[in-house]
């Protein structure tokens, strides 16, 4: 697949609310961004929609394209909705009951007394046996007996499934029975979606390993129907570039790659939008950072320490654990569409969303509940119209709402409830921003906070007011960053292996099977067109102390004192101790990238000061005032505004209260900088 440099390159990153673009011409250095409604019934309407406006826009055909990014989520709501393929468990003879078992560990803000397993993604009845035992050093003790595989196969077409798991005891250590239950059901269940644990997570631990299985045999047919569908309609507009997701990991892989292991794009669009954020921290020399993706549902938020971000692999999608890497942050259901209610005289926000349809009241779509959108609008903190220009703002709607189902309960002004509203998303964000700092020894004043997504920058300095930080980064185009971030996004890909047994770190053999991982790499790497000289590999090692259930991933040295040195220091920054124990060596990980060509670095020319294009009324606490509204496509490098004042573009709109000032970096994101206590 080529993968060139010097071709025009446009991101599409498709969210609940807006479909975001970003169209990169690395010979002109310039980027044209779009934004338009998302179609939830068929998201590729609006990703046709809107690369159709960036060409327009850039004034270039659509057959100019030389590579297409696209972050999704069509996984995720598969997962979070219940709405993947029906499908079944083929697992080792004694073991049907691992799904259901699960773990004993309950939801952290459940109730110890009410809490109640959910119902796991293939119920008991769908879960079939097969007769084959491989022991944990991957010797086998018996031999697979394939008659119990085709009857598993003749289970499965009885029990109408589209798509069937495999996860074998101890497939890590040896995968030659798996892949062989994988070709004979391929063969007996001829259009069925097949995959098996050693094709998506390779590593110990029966119950994640057999659950991360399921969820990607679950989204299997309808992420693959989608990116059909995908190019299809890129087919007939005449594009012949390659299509490349973005995954959790925070690179990006060909689509062939992703109808294989579709579960890797589980967290796809917020991992794009830590990548851009990373890009333009970088552009204004910070390297210490706490993202906050706040689009119209969720609220995605990550920490950025030194330039890196981190990753884990006990990441949760909705209820379920999915140990695939994925970009470590924290996601809450917070965003503009969040639904406003009064319940028993409370008053809650979210997580419930308005969505794309009808969305808020304020949109003019028939929205019939309050919405933190709708709260900004009664505010006064949006202009008249959004979308530079082409979306119209219903104030009297937004009005008219938030004062039938808010304020009247409660016996507010409109504008008291507005506020009300925002302050508890604002808290309720709060709370997942500490999770990200102070929970993991991090002190969020150290940070400068980078609020992007449509609605991000109108709550950042809020956000920073209540966490004492005192600098706020708004990047030039905030509503598409995450469009941006596949721009600057690179292939990647994780190889692991589990060792037989844990025990303590045995250089020469960990080197050996580190070779094999590499071996696989560069394969993946090949397969994806990427030149030697593009290629990176990492090591990584997964280590713990004796007892402990869950390992810390270190960068892999030579020496065993490098490696553990190494694992003290994460133990200590993440708990704050050391232990007197023995440190052993679990997983081994390479982790492949290939370097795509430069995210796009624009240079702001040199303002003449900056002069608001019209003011505002807005209804600050101490009453209604005149604040000034700049345009920020009128504001250059240097130039400087002092709040209250409201920034208005076309993705997206910025609130400066008192006591901020903001400054326009050459690199074009504007810093806010708290100049007293407020």
């Amino acid at each position: 697949m080529p993968l060139p440099d010097s071709s025009l390159a446009v991101a599409v990153d498709i969210g609940g609310t807006f479909t975001d673009v970003a169209l990169h011409d690395p010979r002109r250095a310039r980027v044209w961004r779009a934004k338009t409604p998302s179609v939830p019934g068929d998201p590729s309407r609006a990703f046709m929609t809107g690369i159709g406006l960036a060409l327009e826009e850039a004034g270039v055909p659509a057959s100019a394209l030389g590579r297409v990014l696209h972050g999704t989520t069509v996984a995720t709501n598969m997962i979070l909705e219940d709405k993947g393929a029906r499908a079944a468990l083929v697992t080792t003879a004694g073991f049907r009951h691992v799904l259901a078992i699960g773990r004993q560990d309950i939801p952290r803000r459940a109730n110890l007394y009410s809490w109640v397993k959910p119902a796991r993604p293939v119920p008991a009845s769908r879960v079939f046996e097969v007769r084959e035992r491989i022991g944990p050093g991957g010797v086998v003790l018996d031999d697979l007996d394939e008659g119990s595989v085709r009857a598993a196969a003749e289970a499965c077409r009885a029990a109408g499934v589209e798509a069937v798991a495999i996860c074998l005891l101890h497939a890590f250590a040896n995968p030659a029975h798996e892949q062989r239950v994988a070709e004979i059901l391929r063969a007996e269940l001829p259009g069925l979606a097949v995959t098996a644990s050693t094709d998506v997570l390779p590593v110990v631990r029966e119950y994640e390993r057999s659950l991360a299985t399921v969820l990607n045999a679950v989204v299997m047919p309808g992420v693959s129907t989608y990116v059909s569908r995908l190019q299809t309609r890129l087919d007939e507009a005449d594009v012949a570039a390659p299509l490349l997701l973005m995954q959790s990991n925070g690179g990006i892989a060909g689509a062939a790659a992703i109808r294989r292991a579709p579960a890797l794009t589980a967290l796809s669009g917020p991992a794009a939008g830590v990548v851009g954020a990373r890009e333009v921290a970088a552009a204004c020399g910070i390297q210490d950072l706490i993202t906050v993706d706040l689009g119209g549902t969720s609220a995605d938020i990550c920490l950025i320490k030194d330039g890196r971000i981190g990753l884990t692999q006990a990441g949760h999608v909705g209820e379920w654990p999915l140990p695939l890497p994925m970009v470590d942050m924290v996601t809450i259901g917070a965003g503009g569409g969040s639904i406003a209610r009064v319940t028993g005289g409370t008053l809650t926000v979210g997580p419930q969303s308005a969505g794309a349809d009808p969305g808020p009241a304020a949109y003019g779509r028939g929205g019939r509940e309050a919405t933190v959108t709708d709260a900004h609008v009664v505010l006064g903190h949006l202009p008249e119209r959004l979308l530079g220009g082409r979306m119209a703002l219903d104030r009297a709607a937004a009005r008219t709402i938030v004062a039938t189902t808010v304020a009247e309960p409660l016996g507010l002004t409109p504008e008291e409830a507005a506020r009300g509203i925002l302050a508890i998303a604002d808290n309720h964000m709060v709370g997942a921003l500490r999770v990200v700092s102070v929970e993991r020894g991090h002190d969020p004043r150290d940070f400068t906070l980078v609020p992007f997504g449509g609605a991000g920058p109108l709550h950042g300095c809020a956000l920073a007011d209540l966490l004492g930080i005192r600098r706020v980064l708004v990047p030039p185009a905030p509503g598409v960053l995450c469009a941006d971030g596949l721009l600057a996004a690179d292939l990647k890909a994780e190889f692991s292996r589990t060792l037989p047994r844990a025990g303590r770190i045995d250089v020469e053999a960990a080197g050996a099977i580190l070779a094999g991982l590499e071996g696989q790499a560069s394969a993946w790497l090949a397969a994806e067109g990427v030149t030697e000289v593009d290629r990176r590999h990492a090591r990584v090692a997964l280590l713990r102390y004796h007892g402990q259930g869950g390992e810390l991933a270190v960068p892999w040295s030579d020496t065993v004192e490098e490696v553990e040195t190494a694992f003290r220091t994460a133990h200590e920054a993440l708990y704050g101790f050391t232990l007197d124990a023995p440190i052993e060596l679990v997983t081994l990980r390479v982790e492949a990238t290939g370097r795509m060509p430069p995210a796009p670095r624009e240079t702001l020319p040199a303002g003449s000061g900056a002069v608001p294009g019209a003011e505002l009324t807005v209804h600050l606490a101490t009453g209604p005032a005149s604040v000034p509204l700049y345009e920020r496509a009128q504001l250059g490098s240097g130039d400087r505004f002092a709040g209250p004042a409201i920034v208005a573009q076309l993705d997206a709109t910025t609130l400066v209260p008192t006591g901020w000032h903001g400054e326009i970096h050459v690199s074009g994101a504007i810093l806010l900088t708290r100049t007293d206590e407020n």
